[in-house]
């Protein structure tokens, strides 16, 4: 499938970060499907529905997620291990989103699988401008 029929998921649990990330990859030309998860276990049972589709439907490629590290209930390094860790699953391409630059958890992150790993800015302008590179890494995907 094609890079426009890719739906992007987004685990953040963050209201305000949920909605910077979303406006901004729409900002920068971004216009696929978005879906919200507030949680690692939100994330999941959406990934459960998913293994159980029909033949035909939506597989694991048709998706990219953007995972938020620090997350409720099940953090995204959990949620990210669980993924890579089944044979459904584990082609979905994973972006890491934290406001950690911690070296053991980036190495920890790429050693489970992440395709990137992105650290938030904590300052607006900053992470409305790494928003944006994003967006445009994912139009490159598109041609």
């Amino acid at each position: 499938m094609n890079a426009e029929g890719i739906a992007i998921l987004v685990a953040e649990d963050d209201d305000g970060h949920a909605e910077l990330i979303m406006e901004g990859l729409r900002d920068s030309g971004v216009n696929n499907p978005m879906t919200r998860f507030r949680d690692g276990v939100e994330l999941l049972a959406f990934m459960e529905d998913l293994k159980g589709s029909a033949p035909g439907t939506r597989r694991a490629l048709d998706y990219l997620l953007l995972l938020d590290v620090n997350m409720p209930r099940l953090d995204g390094i959990e949620a990210l291990d669980r993924i890579k860790s089944d044979p459904f699953l584990r082609d979905i391409p994973v972006i890491m989103l934290t406001t950690m630059d911690d070296p053991r958890e980036i190495e920890r992150c790429y050693r489970l699988g992440c395709n990137l790993y992105v650290p938030k800015p904590v300052d607006f302008a900053l992470f409305a401008q790494t928003l944006k590179k994003l967006g445009m890494a994912l139009q490159i995907i598109r041609t």
